[in-house]
C-alpha cells in the first residue's frame, strides 16, 4: 500500500527538482517582501500541477489524490505556503471539472488547469466559519440570473483570481439553502479589502471579497440550485488532504534541517547530533511525521475509490498531519535554539506558515467532531 509505483517515483522526482529550481530559492524572500509570484505558478501549471486530479479532456493531468499528496508533500517542502496555494487552486478546479456543465468545463478548466487564471474558493464570512451553513451572503433571483450580495473573508488569493466560486444563499432552509456560483473576476460590484496581515502564508494574498449587487447568469450556476453545501464539503475532503500533506512537507523540511544542524554544531565535547536525549526529539519527530504519512496514503487511496468511509479517514489525516508538521516545526525551532529564532534559518517561517493549517479546510476541532458523530452514529 505506501509503496511507490515506478511513476510516483518519477512524479515526486519531477517536482522535487521543480520546487528545488524555482521555489526554494525564493521563499524566504516572498514570505519577507509578501510577494506572490504568479509567474511561478504559471510555470507549475505548465508541469501539470493546476488540474492535478482533473479529466485530461480539458487539460487536467488525470492523476490520483494518492499521487496529489506526494505533489504536495514534495512542493512544501520548498515552501509550504505555495504549496497551500496551488493546493486551493486544485479544489476550484476540480469542482467545475466535477459539477460543472460542459459549457463551463471548456470555458474555465483550461486556463484554470494551466494556471494562466487563477481561482478563489469564497464560503467563510465574518460570522460564519466553522459554522458555514449559518452564511448569509444572499443570491437573490432576478430576470435571468441571480444578484448576489454579501462580505467572503480570509480568502486567498483574492484580487488575483479570474474566478470564484461563491456560497451563497437563495433560500432560509439552512445547508439545503446554499447554491454555488462561478463569479468572474471583472464582473461589476465586485471589490476586495485590504491585503490582511497575516502570522505566516505571506507569500499568498488574503482579503475580504465584497459583492455589491453582482449580477451573474443563471448559467454560471454551479450545480443544481441548493447543492451548493454538499459541492462545498465535497470540495473540503480532498482539501483536508492537500493541506495535511503539505504540513507533512514543512514538517520533513524542518527536521531535515534540524538534523543538519545538530550534526554540525558542537557543544559539551561533542556534535549535538551524538547526545542521547537529542536524539531522542529527533525520533519523535520522524515517527510523528512517519504516522501521519502513513495515514494520509489511506485516506487518499480511499477517496480515490470514493469509499464510504473516507469523510472520517479524511478528517482524521488532517487533524492527525496538521498537528504533526506543526509540533515538528515547533520542536525544531527548539533544537535549534536561538538560530531557530533567526528568520535566515527558515525553521521560525515553517512553523508560521504551518500554524493556519490546524485551522482552515475546517478547523481541528471540527474535525474532531466530525470523526466522534460518526462513532456515535455508526
Amino acid at each position: 500500500m505506501f509503496e511507490l509505483t515506478e511513476d510516483q517515483r518519477d512524479l515526486v522526482g519531477m517536482v522535487h527538482d521543480f520546487a528545488t529550481e524555482k521555489i526554494a530559492p525564493h521563499a524566504l524572500e516572498w514570505d519577507t517582501t509578501k510577494h506572490f509570484p504568479v509567474d511561478v505558478l504559471r510555470e507549475a501549471g505548465k508541469l501539470g500541477l493546476g488540474g492535478i486530479y482533473v479529466a485530461e479532456e480539458y487539460g487536467g493531468s488525470g492523476l490520483s489524490r494518492a499521487d496529489a499528496v506526494l505533489i504536495f508533500e514534495e512542493l512544501a517542502k520548498a515552501d509550504p505556503t505555495i504549496a497551500a496555494y496551488i493546493s486551493i487552486q486544485n479544489m476550484i478546479v476540480w469542482m467545475v471539472d466535477t459539477f460543472g456543465t460542459d459549457a463551463q468545463r471548456a470555458e474555465w478548466i483550461p486556463k484554470l488547469a494551466s494556471m494562466e487564471a487563477l481561482g478563489s474558493y469564497c464560503l467563510t464570512e465574518p460570522g460564519a466559519g466553522s459554522d458555514a451553513a449559518a452564511l448569509i451572503t444572499k443570491a437573490k433571483a432576478d430576470d435571468d440570473g441571480y444578484v448576489l450580495n454579501g462580505v467572503k473573508q480570509f480568502i486567498s488569493g483574492a484580487g488575483s483570481s479570474a474566478l470564484y466560486i461563491v456560497m451563497a444563499r437563495t433560500a432560509d432552509t439552512g445547508h439545503h439553502g446554499i447554491t454555488a456560483f462561478l463569479v468572474p473576476g471583472e464582473a461589476e460590484g465586485l471589490s476586495f479589502g485590504r491585503i490582511e496581515k497575516k502570522m505566516g502564508w505571506n507569500a499568498q494574498p488574503t482579503s475580504q471579497v465584497v459583492f455589491k449587487n453582482v449580477r451573474v447568469p443563471a448559467a454560471n450556476m454551479l450545480g443544481e440550485e441548493g447543492s451548493g453545501f454538499s459541492i462545498a464539503m465535497k470540495g473540503l475532503n480532498g482539501g483536508r488532504l492537500n493541506i495535511g500533506a503539505c504540513s507533512l512537507g514543512g514538517g520533513q523540511a524542518a527536521l531535515d534541517k534540524t538534523v543538519a544542524y545538530l550534526k554540525e554544531r558542537t557543544a559539551f565535547g561533542g556534535r549535538l547530533a551524538d547526545k542521547e536525549a537529542l536524539m531522542f526529539d529527533l525520533a519523535d519527530m520522524e515517527m510523528k511525521l512517519e504516522a501521519a504519512r502513513s495515514l494520509l496514503s489511506r485516506a487518499a487511496a480511499a477517496l480515490d475509490r470514493n469509499d464510504r468511509d473516507a469523510l472520517r479517514l479524511c478528517a482524521m489525516a488532517k487533524r492527525v498531519a496538521t498537528d504533526a508538521g506543526f509540533e515538528v516545526a515547533n520542536m525544531a525551532i527548539q533544537l535549534h535554539g536561538g538560530y531557530g529564532y533567526l528568520h535566515e534559518y527558515g525553521v521560525e517561517k515553517i512553523a508560521r506558515d504551518l500554524r493556519v493549517h490546524q485551522i482552515l479546510e475546517g478547523t481541528n476541532e471540527i474535525m474532531r467532531l466530525i470523526v466522534g458523530r460518526m462513532l456515535v452514529e455508526r
